[in-house]
C-alpha cells in the first residue's frame, strides 16, 4: 500500500469479498454492486498495492501469494471498523474504572452512601473517589476529567453542564431528644436558644434561617459555626444546642428530635451534574442511572 490516504475503505471490504468468493460475479452479487465496479475496484486494488492479487484461471480468480498474505489482516482491520461502529457496551459486574465524584458532607451522607451501596453490589470494580466541591472550580474540573459527576444545587451549577435534579429538601429544627425544646418549640424560645449552624468558610455565623427571621424583624443566637454536617449532629446530641438542618440528615439518626421551625424556610434542591464529554459514554450513563435510581442493571 503507497498510501493509506488514498485507499477508500470500500476497496478494502471488495478485496475482502473477492479473497473468499473468488469470482467477480459473486463479489459483486455479495458487496450489492455491479460487475464492472468490483472489476474497477480491482483495478484500483492492484494499483494500490503494487500487485496483481488475483489471476483469472478456467474456474475464477486465483490469488497471488502477496493477495493470500493480505487476507487475515483486512478482515482484522474490517471488524475493528465494524467494532467501532457498534454501540459501547457496559457490563458492570466486570467493569473496572475509576470515577471521582465532587460531593459535600451532606450530600454524602444522604446521596452517596445509598448510592454507594447499590454501586458495590452491581459494579464491585468500580472505584469512586470522593472529592470537596469547590465552586470556583467545579465546571474546570469536570471539563478537564478530573471529577466525573458533581452533586450540586441549580445555583451552584454553572451553564453548558448537564444537570438532573435529585431531589427537594427542606429544613427541620433537630436537638437531643430529651431537649426541654423539643415538645415546647415557639418562636420566642427559638430566638432565644443558642443556635449551631453549618458554614463551610468557618467564618459565617448567618445562613437561610437568619434571612427569614430578618423578614419577621427577629434574630437568634448563633453560638457556633462548624464547616460539617456529621460534626454537628454529634455536637448536638451532647449539648443544649439546636439547629436548623436538612431534614434527610437527620431523619433516620437516633436519640434526636425533630420538630417544624416556628417560621417558614426556604428548602434547596439538590441536583448532579456533569459534563458533556462524558455524556454519552456507556459506563456514565449507566452509573448516573443507578444514583437517579431509574437504571437497569446493565447499559449497552
Amino acid at each position: 500500500m503507497r498510501d493509506i490516504r488514498t485507499l477508500d475503505l470500500n476497496l478494502l471490504k471488495a478485496l475482502d469479498a473477492l479473497l473468499d468468493e473468488c469470482s467477480v460475479t459473486r463479489a459483486a452479487s455479495r458487496l450489492a454492486l455491479t460487475q464492472p465496479a468490483v472489476s474497477g475496484m480491482l483495478v484500483r486494488l492492484r494499483e494500490s498495492f503494487d500487485d496483481p492479487l488475483f489471476i483469472r484461471a478456467p474456474r475464477g480468480l486465483v490469488p497471488t501469494p502477496r493477495a493470500l498474505a493480505l487476507a487475515s489482516p483486512v478482515k482484522r482491520v474490517l471488524e475493528d471498523i465494524e467494532g467501532l461502529l457498534q454501540p459501547e457496551r457496559f457490563e458492570p459486574a466486570t467493569a473496572r474504572l475509576g470515577m471521582a465524584i465532587a460531593a459535600t458532607d451532606y450530600a454524602q451522607q444522604t446521596i452517596l452512601v445509598p448510592f454507594l451501596a447499590r454501586l458495590r453490589l452491581l459494579a464491585p470494580g468500580i472505584r469512586i473517589a470522593v472529592k470537596p466541591v469547590q465552586d470556583d472550580q467545579v465546571q474546570r474540573q469536570l471539563e478537564a476529567g478530573e471529577l466525573d459527576l458533581a452533586l450540586l444545587t441549580p445555583e451552584t451549577t454553572h451553564e453548558g453542564l448537564h444537570a438532573r435534579r435529585l431531589f427537594d429538601e427542606r429544613y427541620v429544627c433537630t436537638m437531643r431528644k430529651d431537649h426541654p425544646l423539643a415538645t415546647t418549640m415557639t418562636l420566642e424560645r427559638f430566638c432565644a436558644a443558642e443556635h449551631a449552624i453549618v458554614s463551610y468558610s468557618g467564618e459565617a455565623f448567618r445562613g437561610v434561617t437568619d434571612a427569614a427571621l430578618a423578614t419577621l424583624g427577629r434574630v437568634r443566637q448563633v453560638c457556633l459555626s462548624v464547616t460539617s454536617f456529621l460534626v454537628l449532629v454529634e455536637i448536638l446530641r451532647t449539648s443544649d444546642l439546636i439547629a436548623v438542618v436538612p431534614q434527610r440528615l437527620v431523619a433516620q439518626v437516633p436519640d434526636m428530635a425533630m420538630v417544624e421551625p416556628p417560621l417558614p424556610i426556604t428548602g434547596f434542591t439538590k441536583v448532579a451534574a456533569w459534563h458533556e464529554r462524558t455524556h454519552h459514554q456507556a459506563a456514565q450513563r449507566w452509573v448516573r442511572a443507578q444514583l437517579f435510581g431509574d437504571g437497569p442493571d446493565h447499559a449497552g
